[in-house]
């Protein structure tokens, strides 16, 4: 059995989706139970020159939805970065979640050898699809999850390996 490029990027942007939306209530729970302010989550960050949890959210959600395009060439939605709140995080994932779901899987077709040219402060890097899934989405996707992840159990709230690694099949 071969795997598609659908098969490696869709529901793995999915899954991720479902782990983030997951951890919106998760924070907005602790948050209630620690008698907190969630915005303070929202702007919490690991480090001083890190991005905040906002913009985990949006950097993985930016992320999906510019992948999608660029291997199916599908028009993307454009989100304003705008999120001030955990609801409004959640927001976005679903609409993000809801774009990925809407794409077809024949719109991926012969995507893996499609080249994809990213420009980096360091020069511009080309890819065929299929290394531009493996070796770039899904590694940059992933770290903006990881992030977020790690924001929210720094600052108290519970989750641990088994709510990162999601439903299981």
């Amino acid at each position: 059995m071969s795997l598609s490029i659908y098969d490696i990027t869709v529901p793995a942007l999915l899954r991720g989706f479902d782990v983030l939306d997951y951890y919106m209530d998760r924070a907005a729970e602790a948050a209630e139970a620690g008698g907190y302010d969630p915005v303070i989550l929202v702007n919490a960050r690991l480090y001083p020159d890190m991005i905040a949890l906002a913009g985990q959210i949006q950097r993985a959600s930016d992320t999906a939805k510019a992948s999608i395009g660029r291997l199916t060439g599908l028009e993307v939605p454009s989100f304003a970065d705008t999120e001030t709140s955990l609801p409004e995080l959640k927001g976005r994932i679903a609409k993000t979640a809801e774009f990925i779901r809407g794409v077809p899987k024949a719109a991926f077709a012969d995507s893996e050898g499609r080249e994809i040219e990213i420009k980096f402060r360091a020069g511009a890097v080309t890819y065929t699809g299929i290394s531009y899934a493996l070796e770039f989405m899904l590694p940059n996707f992933y770290f903006h999850v990881t992030t977020a992840h790690d924001i929210l159990r720094h600052n108290g709230v519970k989750v641990g390996k088994a709510n990162y690694l999601g439903r299981f099949a």
